[in-house]
């Protein structure tokens, strides 16, 4: 690539002499972008172009390329000049007074790259696989440019918003809040975590897959940073069924428990009987049978019966995928 790159720059000093340097300049980029240069041939080109270091910041990721096409190890001495782009920046590093076309080499730079992230990034089109309200055709389109074919088979992983960018990742909205959604097509550990891995679905079923990658990140915590939606099972129908901005009675009525009263609760629905209840939880068991009477009006069942149980199994788990912060508590009702 380098030959080509300096075959190039003899070409253009041959154009007509009353051509500009502007013109060139133009030219010389054009040609690379129609040749599909990538980001270390665009370097390259700056470089054999302007005769000193060219430089890209993108994605935080710093490339530099000098003019024999080598990357420099020793630290840049300047930064200019430099042009913001939609991923980061480009610039020469040009030592003393400017070329008059250092300027227009570091916007067809900028420009180039531009179009080459345009090109090549799937972050819109992965958007648009997972997004639920858009039609199966546009999916489908989007699914070609990502070269999937609709019956493939792929999943989509959910990440926090703040995790660190993954090829083929792209931050959404969700009704959790931001996520990191990145697609995968085969079996491999998170990037990060915590992760929330979505059902394995074809290509065309993507936003299915969001949809368990969301829950199931919402299901992570410290002792498991990594949940599988497909480990849900019917919970997963449960939970795609749950609107958190506006959850159940049964999921507010634990969410006004303070931590005593819900160690209670937990404690009589898992004991055999309130005897054994009240000695794991060190209390009397007559007070303890008086704190069971008070949470059966409390919750609005009784939840040590097989029907309760169910119910508070449900409602526990529907509270982990809500945020009760964003949610109108209503007044607690008086036992």
């Amino acid at each position: 690539m380098q030959t080509q790159m300096q075959e190039l720059v003899g070409r253009l000093t041959t154009l007509d002499p009353e051509a500009s340097e502007t013109l060139k300049v133009v030219v010389y980029f054009d040609t690379l972008i129609a040749a599909g240069a990538g980001l270390d041939s665009l370097l390259r080109g700056a470089a054999a172009l302007s005769g000193v270091v060219a430089g890209a910041e993108r994605r935080g990721r710093v490339s530099r390329r000098g003019p024999d096409g080598q990357s420099p190890q020793a630290e840049p001495l300047t930064r200019g000049p430099e042009r913001p782009c939609s991923v980061g920046a480009v610039w020469l590093e040009r030592v003393g007074p400017r070329h008059a076309d250092d300027e227009m080499i570091v916007e067809r730079l900028a420009f180039a790259l531009d179009l080459l992230e345009a090109r090549h990034n799937p972050v819109g089109e992965l958007e648009i696989a997972i997004d639920p309200t858009r039609t199966l055709a546009e999916r489908t389109t989007a699914l070609a440019r990502l070269r999937l074919e609709p019956g493939s088979r792929i999943r989509i992983v959910a990440t926090r918003s703040d995790a660190p960018s993954a090829p083929s990742s792209v931050v959404v909205p969700t009704r959790y809040g931001l996520m990191r959604a990145q697609l995968r097509r085969r079996d491999e550990q998170p990037s990060a975590t915590p992760a929330g891995l979505g059902p394995w679905v074809r290509a065309d079923h993507a936003p299915d897959s969001w949809e368990g990658a969301a829950i199931a990140l919402r299901l992570t915590e410290p002792a498991v940073p990594v949940v599988d939606a497909t480990d849900l099972g019917a919970l997963l129908m449960l939970a795609r069924a749950h609107d958190p901005r506006a959850p159940h009675d049964d999921v507010m009525a634990l969410a006004r428990l303070d931590a005593r009263t819900a160690q209670v609760l937990q404690a009589l629905v898992g004991a055999e009987s309130i005897r054994a209840a009240a000695a794991a939880l060190g209390m009397h068991h007559s007070t303890l049978q008086a704190r069971h009477e008070a949470l059966t009006r409390e919750l609005g069942y009784d939840p040590r019966t097989a029907a309760g149980k169910v119910r508070y199994g449900a409602a526990e788990f529907l509270l982990r995928l809500t945020d009760i912060r964003g949610v109108e508590r209503p007044t607690p009702r008086t036992s």
